[in-house]
């Protein structure tokens, strides 16, 4: 019998291989697998795209053979078991004459969940599920939070001084975390098949909303939120001048969008008179381009707005090791008065990494009752 301790360190490796398709697989979650023979991975493989085979015929072809009678094949994910773009996973896996499957995370469809283990026990494969759930779970929020509930999942990603302070009273705001920190930024660039900002943060820092990583540079779909209309004349900015602007698709009022048209600039042209509304319409408008889901950078009066809409589901927040101590300088978030701890907004689910001397604590939003 393999022992746990075991089952958790091939788990890891088939964790590292879904990890290697980082943010290309929308709308599939990532996979991973390896095939263990003897106490030794004698192949893995991954899911890299939609359309393309899922991670445990991707490590049976790497394997090349049958493997070894007693071998184990790992999962990060319960294998599908219904026909899709690609056959079912639990049929590759008894053609391939696995005695034991270790599995992660179940599918979360409610449809799905659980029917897997069924078929392959209903095989005479022994499955052993849960090794490393959490971990296996937390690769795919955008997945998961999609397939249950409607997506897209919207993030937001903040940075801030311990007194939760963006920015000095004179705006300046580069830079309060460090390399890594900004570095992991740019992985979940990479993570989200959507960006978004506001108007002010276009205006103010002029990023270029891209995921610049050691591999090479990657775009989202770059979303600039701009109800009124603030940068029908900016066209010299980076998101609507540089190799990716096909790529940025400003979102406004509809009696804003032939400016933006003219200047030969993407739009979604929404109407809406509340936050609220607009929020739900940009919602639907990425529903209706697949996008699955949004990563917002929003500046203080952009993320109150989400925040007092309800409208964000997840929060990645950055926290700096440094103090401004200025009542003066720039909030984390505006929004109205909350004059009660039971009126704050929370985090549940709560992860937390370092990243140089900064620390990432992240979670699903919980807005009061």
């Amino acid at each position: 019998m393999t022992p746990p301790t075991s089952h958790e360190r091939f788990m890891r490796r088939a964790l590292d291989a879904a990890k290697r398709a980082w943010g290309d697989t929308h709308p599939n979650p990532m996979v991973g697998a390896v095939i263990v023979e003897n106490d030794t991975v004698v192949a893995e493989g991954f899911h890299a795209r939609a359309g393309q085979p899922h991670a445990e015929p991707a490590a049976i072809r790497a394997l090349g053979r049958r493997p070894a009678p007693g071998a184990t094949l790992y999962v990060t994910l319960e294998p599908c078991c219904t026909h899709g773009r690609t056959p079912p996973c639990t049929e590759a896996i008894k053609a391939a004459g696995f005695s034991r499957v270790v599995i992660g995370a179940t599918d979360p469809n409610p449809a799905h969940a659980g029917h897997g283990f069924g078929i392959l026990r209903a095989a005479g494969i022994e499955v052993i599920a849960g090794v490393l759930a959490d971990e296996c779970e937390d690769l795919n929020l955008i997945f998961n939070r999609v397939i249950t509930a409607g997506g897209p999942f919207v993030a937001l990603k903040t940075a801030a001084t311990l007194d939760g302070r963006t920015a000095t009273r004179t705006g300046e705001s580069q830079w309060i975390t460090g390399l890594d920190a900004r570095a992991e930024t740019m992985r979940l660039r990479k993570l989200f098949p959507a960006i978004a900002i506001g108007s002010g943060t276009a205006l103010a820092d002029n990023p270029r909303l891209t995921a610049r990583l050691p591999d090479g540079e990657s775009c989202p779909v770059r979303l600039v939120l701009d109800r009124r209309g603030r940068l029908a004349d900016r066209t010299d900015l980076h998101v609507f001048s540089d190799a990716y602007r096909d790529r940025t698709v400003v979102v406004t009022g509809k009696d804003r969008a032939t400016r933006f048209d003219a200047a030969g600039i993407a739009t979604w042209s929404v109407d809406a008179e509340t936050d609220a509304d607009f929020f739900a319409a940009l919602k639907a408008c990425c529903r209706d381009e697949g996008l699955a889901g949004v990563l917002v950078e929003p500046g203080a009066t952009l993320a109150g707005a989400w925040l007092d809409a309800r409208a964000a589901d997840y929060l990645y927040h950055f926290a700096a090791p440094s103090l401004l101590a200025d009542p003066a300088a720039r909030p984390l978030a505006d929004g109205p008065a909350r004059p009660t701890l039971a009126a704050a907004i929370r985090l549940r689910d709560i992860r937390r990494s370092f990243h140089g001397d900064d620390t990432l604590t992240r979670g699903a939003i919980v807005y009061p009752a």
